[in-house]
């Protein structure tokens, strides 16, 4: 069994609002033995020198698209599933090169599970990479955001959406993606932003619709992620009993405090409105969005501002998929810009995320827990942009990713 003693200059535990200061950590096999002031040194421990750096638990992100590509979504939906999780593989490992060792997948494009084999082949430790969490598909409404028919030709029946309109169609998608492995149910309750034919300020389920998929979810003991925008979607989706509220574009004070009182989580992916503001100042953005965003882009900022300020449950999440995930790991300095502190944003990325994952041995440095731990030179207390310079990754201890001196 390999053991290592990590010398931290600075440590960030996952739940505290300040950095502890110099301490060791012991790995001895996947997990943290113990933390302290010294710890012991079994046999052929190895020593990694992180006394100028601060560690933290592994960085979680709860909404990534390894399988999906915005910028062909609809050229890259006809590859066939192998190729997608070929691609998602090699993108999942690049990744976690940047601190990520756990990864909320939201969906696919594919008639198959490729995300749920990809999971599968990492918890089996036939690939190395991050650690997964699924949901294979999004459950949408006929136009709704998950119907991605509308990028293609009405003469052209291609099986890479996962729609339904009536009650026992909805109960079977649930059972379908039960059946099949999937985690989580993810479902859209309003439009997007970038899938043509909808509005991200209209509901598209019916109540009893989501109620329905809800309960379906609840019954087989899956939980619930909605991509929603408008403020009554978020609604209808804390009452149905989502467990989280991706984006929640268009979020109002009502809805963050029906979300607080429920206990739902929100995980607003707010790097990806700095995306789509950049590339409709460079007139990048899709034509299906341009303008939906230009109506909706100072009223999503200002939502932003109202969920930093409020008390909800924030777990870091990013959209990766539908801008590139080497930008991934600006959402920290975007969750900052939009008022939470440094502290609240790691926190939502390592013991926040855990929690809404129900990953209770992830997220926070403690003896007995999975040794998922990062380093980075500086003090992203002081300066959160110091999240993007992180080169120690460990991963169920093992070393993904050495500091520099180790080259």
């Amino acid at each position: 069994m390999s053991a290592f003693v990590l010398l931290c200059g600075r440590m960030f535990d996952g739940v505290s609002d300040r950095l502890a200061g110099a301490v060791e950590i012991l790995v001895e096999g996947d997990r943290i033995a113990e933390i302290g002031p010294s710890v012991r040194r079994p046999p052929d421990v190895q020593t990694v020198d992180l006394s100028d750096r601060t560690v933290s638990p592994g960085f979680i992100d709860c909404h990534v698209h390894l399988t999906m590509d915005a910028a062909d979504l609809a050229g890259q939906t006809l590859q066939s599933s192998a190729a997608k999780a070929l691609k998602g593989l090699s993108i999942a490992r690049e990744y976690m090169r940047y601190g990520f060792t756990t990864l909320r997948d939201m969906g696919c494009a594919d008639p198959d599970f490729p995300t749920v084999d990809l999971r599968n082949a990492l918890a089996a430790g036939l690939v190395d990479g991050p650690r997964l969490v699924v949901a294979a598909h999004i459950i949408s409404s006929s136009a709704g955001h998950g119907d991605l028919r509308g990028f293609y030709g009405p003469r052209w029946d291609i099986p890479v959406s996962a729609i339904a309109d009536d009650a026992g169609a909805i109960k079977a998608l649930v059972r379908r993606e039960h059946t099949f492995g999937s985690d989580w149910i993810k479902t859209t309750n309003t439009g997007g932003y970038f899938s043509p034919g909808d509005d991200p300020a209209r509901v598209t389920w019916f109540d009893d619709e989501m109620n329905i998929l809800a309960a379906t979810a609840r019954q087989l003991g899956m939980p619930v992620a909605v991509h929603t925008g408008a403020a009554d979607g978020c609604r209808q989706a804390i009452r149905a009993g989502a467990r989280s509220l991706e984006h929640a574009y268009l979020i109002d004070s009502d809805a963050l405090a029906m979300a607080r009182d429920a206990g739902s989580y929100l995980v607003p992916t707010m790097q990806m409105t700095r995306e789509d503001l950049r590339a409709m100042h460079d007139h990048t953005l899709p034509c299906q969005a341009v303008w939906k965003f230009d109506r909706d882009n100072q009223q999503i900022l200002q939502s932003q501002r109202l969920i930093a300020g409020s008390d909800v449950k924030i777990a870091y999440g990013t959209d990766c998929g539908m801008f590139p995930f080497e930008h991934g790991i600006l959402e920290f300095q975007a969750m900052v810009a939009a008022g939470l502190t440094p502290a609240r944003a790691l926190q939502a990325a390592t013991s926040v995320a855990a929690e809404l994952l129900g990953q209770d041995d992830l997220g926070v440095l403690a003896a007995g827990r999975h040794a998922d731990i990062v380093a980075m030179p500086g003090d992203p207390f002081a300066d959160i942009s110091t999240t993007a310079q992180v080169d120690f990754v460990m991963k169920s201890g093992v070393v993904h990713r050495w500091p520099s001196q180790h080259w």
